[in-house]
């Protein structure tokens, strides 16, 4: 196993896991960023009324993008596991 070899492996690795974290990560980034505004422009200061809208927005996309991101790690998946072989010899 070459260096190139254990680079590329690791950047797909994280491409892969960035692509897959991203929807959720960023509709929680945008649900918060929302309801700071709310809380600023209302003077509300409850700690906890980020959580549930949170909650919602990611299991909305959950649902919405989850067999994407099923598709795209089982396509990552299988082509790590059926390249073994090339991996293993170099």
């Amino acid at each position: 196993m070459g260096e190139d070899l254990i680079i590329k492996l690791g950047h797909d690795a994280l491409k892969t896991s960035a692509m897959i974290a991203a929807p959720l990560l960023l509709g929680a980034l945008v649900t918060g960023v929302i309801i700071s505004i709310f809380q600023a422009v209302t003077q509300i200061n409850e700690a906890t009324l980020t959580f549930v809208p949170k909650l919602l927005i990611i299991a909305i996309i959950l649902i919405l993008a989850g067999p994407w991101m099923l598709d795209h790690m089982r396509t990552y998946t299988v082509n790590l596991i059926e390249n073994i072989t090339m991996y293993v010899r170099k």
